[in-house]
C-alpha cells in the first residue's frame, strides 16, 4: 500500500510509485498513435467522416457511470478486507488479555499466543498464495507447515489447547466460553477474507468494460478531427489515460490481498500483532514496519 502525504505539483505530475501509468502506457501511446494516423489520413489521403460530438458525449457519460459503479464495487471489496483484518488484529489483542485472565498456566498461555501469531502469518501467506517465509517460520511448528490448510490447523491447535486446559481444570466455564467465542471470531474473519479471495468480481463486468473502452477510444478520433485538429492525438491519449486508468485501478482494488502498490499492508498488520503480543510472551517487541519508497507491504 502506498503511504504518503498529498504530493506537491512536481511529484503529482511525475510520481510513478503507486501510479497506474506504467501499466497503461502502451494503450495510451497506441491510441495516441492511432489518432495521429487517423488525422494524417483525413488530411493527406481521403476525408473521413466527422461525426457530431454529442453522441460521444452521451456515450462517454454512460461509460463513466459504469466505470464508477465497478470502481465502487471493487473499493467495497478492498474496504471490507481491511475491516476484516482490523477485526482480526483486535481479536488477537483481546485474546492476549483473555488468555492471561482465564488461564493460570503460563506455558499454555504462551503456546496459545504463539499459535495465534502462527495463524495470522499463515493466513497472510494463504491469501497471497505464498510459501512460508521467515516471519511465519518463527512461529509455526512442523505440524502446521505440513498441514493441508495451515491457518485452519493453527486454529485447531488453539482449540485443542483450550479443550485440554478445560479438561485439566485450568479453565472454568466462563473462561471456556470467552476463549471459544474469541476463536470463533478469528475463524469468521478468516472465512470472510477467503470469501473475498475466492469470489472475484464477475468476469462479464471486466469484459464489457474493456470492450466498451476500446470501442470508444477507437471511434473518438473521428469526433476530434474537426474541433481538436492537430491536437487530436493529445486528447485521444488523455481520454485513454482516464478510462483505461480507472479500469486498471478497479482491477487492482478488486484484489486487496495482492502484494501490489495498492494492496493491503498485510506484513505490517502481522508485525503489529507481534508487537501487541510480544510482552505477554516475555519477548522484546519488534519494531513496526515502515514504508520503503512510500510502499508499505
Amino acid at each position: 500500500m502506498i503511504v504518503r502525504d498529498k504530493p506537491g505539483l512536481w511529484p503529482l505530475l511525475f510520481a510513478m510509485r503507486g501510479s497506474i501509468l506504467p501499466r497503461i502506457a502502451p494503450q495510451i501511446l497506441g491510441f495516441a498513435a492511432f489518432a495521429g494516423a487517423v488525422l494524417w489520413i483525413d488530411r493527406r489521403v481521403v476525408g473521413l467522416p466527422h461525426p457530431d460530438g454529442t453522441s460521444f458525449t452521451v456515450f462517454g457519460i454512460a461509460l463513466s457511470l459504469f466505470l464508477g459503479f465497478r470502481n465502487n464495487a471493487a473499493y467495497d471489496r478492498w474496504w471490507e478486507a481491511r475491516r476484516l483484518w482490523g477485526g482480526l488484529l483486535a481479536d488477537l489483542r483481546s485474546l492476549g488479555r483473555e488468555v492471561e485472565i482465564c488461564i493460570a498456566d503460563p506455558g499454555r498461555q504462551a503456546r496459545i499466543l504463539r499459535l495465534a501469531l502462527a495463524f495470522v502469518h499463515l493466513h497472510r501467506l494463504n491469501l497471497r498464495r505464498l510459501a512460508a517465509d521467515d516471519a511465519a517460520r518463527a512461529w509455526q511448528t512442523e505440524a502446521l507447515a505440513d498441514a493441508p490448510h495451515p491457518p485452519d490447523a493453527a486454529l485447531d491447535a488453539i482449540g485443542r489447547e483450550i479443550a485440554e486446559g478445560a479438561a485439566q481444570g485450568q479453565i472454568d466455564g466462563f473462561g471456556l466460553r470467552t476463549l471459544t467465542g474469541r476463536l470463533s471470531g478469528m475463524a469468521l474473519a478468516q472465512a470472510g477474507c477467503e470469501r473475498i479471495l475466492s469470489t472475484p468480481l464477475p468476469f462479464v463486468y471486466s469484459l464489457l468494460i474493456f470492450r466498451t473502452v476500446y470501442v470508444y477510444c477507437l471511434l473518438l478520433p473521428l469526433a476530434l478531427l474537426e474541433p481538436a485538429g492537430l491536437l487530436t492525438p493529445l486528447f485521444a491519449g488523455i481520454v485513454a489515460y482516464v478510462f483505461f486508468g480507472l479500469a486498471e485501478v478497479t482491477e487492482e482494488l478488486a484484489h486487496p490481498f495482492s502484494a501490489t502498490a495498492n494492496g493491503l499492508p498485510l506484513d505490517a498488520i502481522c508485525r503489529t500483532a507481534e508487537i501487541a503480543l510480544a510482552p505477554r510472551l516475555g519477548q522484546e517487541a519488534p519494531k513496526p514496519l515502515t514504508p520503503h519508497n512510500y510502499f508499505l507491504s
